[in-house]
């Protein structure tokens, strides 16, 4: 998820790799940016702050799923000990 969120951020490395008459994300929201937002451009932020949320969520409920599972696995056998 940081790499995605750093790919944005990367507009002089977008602008080299990108070949004659591509864009990419970053420098179709650079220049807009810079010419006046749409909200074609908000939407597209907005939708990727939200991806990157639910994942965070996701992460750490996962996280906290399989930590629950250890916990009860350790339980049970120092039980049976």
């Amino acid at each position: 998820m940081l790499a995605f969120t750093l790919s944005l951020d990367d507009l002089v490395i977008a602008s080299f790799n990108s070949g004659p008459g591509s864009t990419t994300l970053p420098m179709k929201i650079y220049s807009q940016v810079r010419l006046g937002v749409t909200p074609e451009i908000n939407a597209i932020c907005t939708i990727l702050v939200a991806l990157v949320t639910v994942g965070v969520i996701f992460a750490s409920l996962l996280t906290k799923r399989q930590r629950l599972k250890r916990m009860e696995e350790e339980r049970l056998a120092a039980a049976h000990l």
